[in-house]
């Protein structure tokens, strides 16, 4: 079976955000930092623009959660949404609360993390970078 990872986008915050996830998820990040003036083609942008991160991995469990910021000289743009959520799926009740209250520290809290009618331990949250998560645990979920 394929193997899905979440994949973000920042306006030139991508480094700083994964710095913070790094700081609540722990771990190392895959490989180097790679910014867009290594890239071929990118000698004309801005010098701001060329510190830019093309690429950043951190493994968290057996998953990746990976990024880039986008390039206005590109003519791209950032639209921070609803559309999309990282979807987490802690090992205990315990771990559920320490990333809910990590991430979700300078964000908009959605759901506070509490029992909910369908019998998980679930909140959602805007974290202060304008990603969405949510945080689901479920004593079944880990048998």
């Amino acid at each position: 079976m394929a193997k899905l990872n979440s994949y973000l986008n920042f306006d030139g915050k991508a480094e700083e955000a994964f710095n913070f996830y790094k700081s609540v998820f722990g771990g190392e990040f895959l490989g180097e930092i790679y910014r867009m003036g290594n890239a071929p083609g990118t000698e004309n942008l801005s010098e701001e623009e060329k510190n830019r991160v093309m690429h950043i991995a951190l493994p968290i469990g057996n998953d990746l959660l990976m990024a880039s910021d986008i390039v206005p000289s590109f003519g791209q743009t950032l639209t921070v949404g609803n559309s999309n959520y990282v979807s987490i799926f802690p090992e205990s009740r315990e771990e559920a609360d320490r990333l809910f209250k990590g991430l979700s520290e300078g964000g908009n809290i959605e759901m506070p993390i509490e029992d909910q009618f369908w019998g998980d331990y679930f909140g959602s949250f805007q974290d202060k970078y304008g990603i969405y998560w949510m945080i689901n645990y479920n004593e079944e979920y880990t048998k």
